[in-house]
């Protein structure tokens, strides 16, 4: 049962959206997304949901939500901070994250942390500006014993065009699990009033003979 749920909690690690990681909000600023994925490893249908937001509180302070729920299953709600620890120029920016809140496996819920350090960097490439963000996060929640280990990447571009390719891959580990992971190419879709959509195709290794398709909206305000 403990490998099970193991399992089922990786396989269920959210992904943060394309602007959140070393980035810092302006004071004032926010950003919210909501995010949906749907499912067909076999006869059934599989759905997850995800609502994401951030705020500048300060200059220095983004404060969050993430909230992840697969119905009837699994899911967190999560409120994190986060303070930048080093801007390095050119080549890039670091920062950390911590937070706390809940998560429950068949409406059971029991506490739950996170701490995180991120590191991104602005590309220039021969098909426009775009950007590279790495996560690596520690997550221990209470009802098992030993922590989350997550390692994710996102890469895309932000040419101020209608059209821009990103690619997301998400890892996690367990003691005494399996490596989890997903892949995810997605077409981000510029839309009106600081609106983004996002549409992509996800890989996951829980369901090595199904894929999932994404879909997200993001605005920023």
């Amino acid at each position: 049962m403990g490998r099970i749920l193991a399992i089922i909690l990786l396989s269920f690690c959210a992904a943060q959206p394309a602007c959140a990681g070393a980035w810092l909000r302006d004071k004032g600023a926010g950003f919210l997304s909501l995010t949906g994925t749907l499912y067909n490893p076999s006869s059934t249908y599989d759905f997850k949901s995800a609502v994401y937001a951030e705020w500048g509180l300060t200059p220095k302070l983004t404060v969050g939500l993430d909230l992840n729920e697969r119905p009837g299953l699994t899911g967190h709600a999560l409120i994190f901070a986060r303070v930048p620890v080093a801007a390095l120029g050119q080549n890039g920016r670091v920062a950390f994250e911590f937070g706390g809140g809940g998560h429950h496996f068949q409406n059971r819920w029991h506490p739950m942390y996170k701490v995180g350090l991120s590191y991104g960097k602005s590309l220039d490439t021969r098909w426009g500006s775009g950007w590279l963000a790495i996560d690596f996060a520690l997550e221990h929640r209470m009802r098992t014993s030993d922590p989350f280990y997550k390692l994710d990447a996102t890469v895309g571009l932000s040419e101020n065009r209608r059209l821009n390719p990103m690619l997301q891959i998400e890892t996690a580990y367990f003691d005494n699990s399996e490596f989890q992971w997903s892949v995810t190419p997605s077409i981000l879709i510029k839309s009106k009033n600081n609106r983004k959509w996002q549409i992509g195709i996800e890989h996951r290794s829980a369901y090595p003979k199904g894929y999932g398709l994404k879909f997200a909206i993001m605005r920023e305000f």
